[in-house]
């Protein structure tokens, strides 16, 4: 029934699944809200953003069942487009070197901004820095790097926040004072800073976040193959973070340096608010 209906996941060639032909009509859309805004382009020392996405492809529900996942490619490439079009350069990282991995099945087929940027950073997306390599040789450079970005998708949720590697980078970012920028289901990697009983860097923070509420409804449309593993939201207000936002819309939110969008429905404001917040911060600080 739920085959006819349309509503049944789609099962892939590894025994994965990802969303139903009705969650895609639902959720996905083959171009984005990217509006090309002009910006006056940074042209300083500190132009890198570190971008650390996800590796792996399948997250085991529940039901034991698998969801073919990864980064979003919108809420990854929406706000990249923003922050390139302000001055700013990509670095790429993967917990191993490994490919980054994105569901593939929420590109924007027909967006020619996002085609073009995904197509520049291809080879970077392919071959990645590893984060140890990241933490080794680059750590001691902090006035090159403007930002860390935590792109979201499901697949942030996975490793990740258990990545001591992870730890190290936001809590360089937090002490040398660069911006932290995520969204959607992105913000599980701010929960590394919770490895071994540590204090939560984000502790007292507000932020936008894709809500539990909405990834407990999906399975009824067949988005995913049965109830999330672990609870994102909920795990980050116990760990001691607010959230701003109760729905999977396009709220965005800004706390000191953390700048973070709730779904792949803020992609574009999140985008404009990292790449003006970026700019602003870089004309007052003479960076």
């Amino acid at each position: 029934m739920k085959s006819l209906l349309g509503i049944a996941p789609q099962e892939e060639a590894d025994g994965s699944f990802r969303p139903s032909k009705v969650a895609l009509r639902m959720a996905t859309s083959p171009t984005t809200e990217f509006s090309n805004p002009h910006y006056d382009k940074y042209e300083g020392s500190r132009s890198k953003i570190l971008v650390i996405g996800t590796e792996q492809k399948n997250m085991t529900m529940a039901n034991g069942k698998e969801f073919s996942t990864g980064n979003h490619p919108v809420e990854m490439l929406v706000p990249m487009l923003h922050l390139r079009k302000a001055g700013f350069d990509f670095e790429i990282a993967t917990p191993t070197g490994a490919p980054v991995v994105l569901e593939m099945w929420a590109f924007p087929s027909e967006d020619r901004h996002v085609k073009a940027l995904f197509d520049e950073f291809s080879d970077a997306f392919a071959n990645p820095r590893s984060l140890a390599d990241v933490v080794t040789n680059s750590l001691d450079d902090p006035q090159d790097y403007a930002a860390v970005y935590l792109p979201g998708g499901h697949g942030a949720m996975l490793g990740l926040p258990e990545d001591k590697n992870v730890d190290v980078i936001l809590r360089w970012a937090d002490e040398n004072h660069l911006f932290t920028i995520s969204i959607c289901h992105g913000p599980a990697a701010l929960l590394a800073t919770t490895i071994g009983g540590q204090d939560f860097l984000y502790d007292g923070y507000k932020m936008a976040v894709f809500p539990h509420s909405a990834d407990k409804q999906s399975p009824k449309i067949g988005y995913m193959p049965g109830q999330i593993p672990w609870p994102l939201s909920e795990t980050l207000e116990a760990a001691g973070a607010t959230m701003t936002n109760k729905k999977a819309d396009n709220s965005v939110c800004i706390d000191r340096k953390l700048l973070s969008g709730a779904s792949p429905q803020a992609a574009e404001p999140l985008g404009k608010l990292a790449a003006e917040t970026l700019l602003a911060h870089a004309k007052k600080n003479r960076w």
